[in-house]
């Protein structure tokens, strides 16, 4: 993501999420300082695609999907798929954990996966978080989310 560009990801995300919630996320994670990177898929002059990483409290040094969107008018035609796709395969690569929570179906065809260690807790349900990294049989960790997310 450029310089200037926060503004189009924020419409993007009010318009594909049919609200401000997942908007207002993202501009507390930048504000906090928990923000680890932001993507944008450019289309000629404007953002159609967007996903947002954030630091985690706990384990340091994983990062957590923030958000992603797909502008209304491109969705179905698999970017949403291909970005995180590409997410999963750099973290496999780089040897970095990022944990995804809810809308499993999606993450899981995009190149995530469910966590084989039963030893990943949080205050989300264990059946809403997929996980992209270096393997999927991760050691006993209890996840801490940046104080943005409301859950720790």
């Amino acid at each position: 993501m450029h310089p200037g560009e926060d503004d189009a990801a924020d419409r993007l995300l009010r318009l594909a999420h049919d609200g401000g919630a997942k908007a207002g996320l993202v501009k507390a994670l930048r504000k906090s300082g928990a923000m680890a990177g932001e993507m944008v898929l450019p289309c000629e002059d404007r953002i159609i695609g967007y996903y947002a990483l954030s630091t985690m409290n706990q384990p340091k040094g994983w990062l957590c999907l923030a958000a992603v969107a797909i502008h209304p008018d491109w969705q179905g035609l698999r970017h949403g798929k291909r970005m995180i796709g590409q997410l999963a395969e750099w973290a496999r690569l780089s040897g970095v954990y990022v944990v995804a929570a809810h809308t499993p179906g999606f993450f899981i065809r995009a190149g995530f996966s469910l966590p084989r260690a039963a030893g990943l807790t949080s205050r989300l349900a264990p059946a809403d978080l997929t996980l992209a990294g270096p393997g999927d049989d991760v050691p006993q960790q209890v996840l801490s989310f940046p104080k943005p997310f409301g859950v720790s």
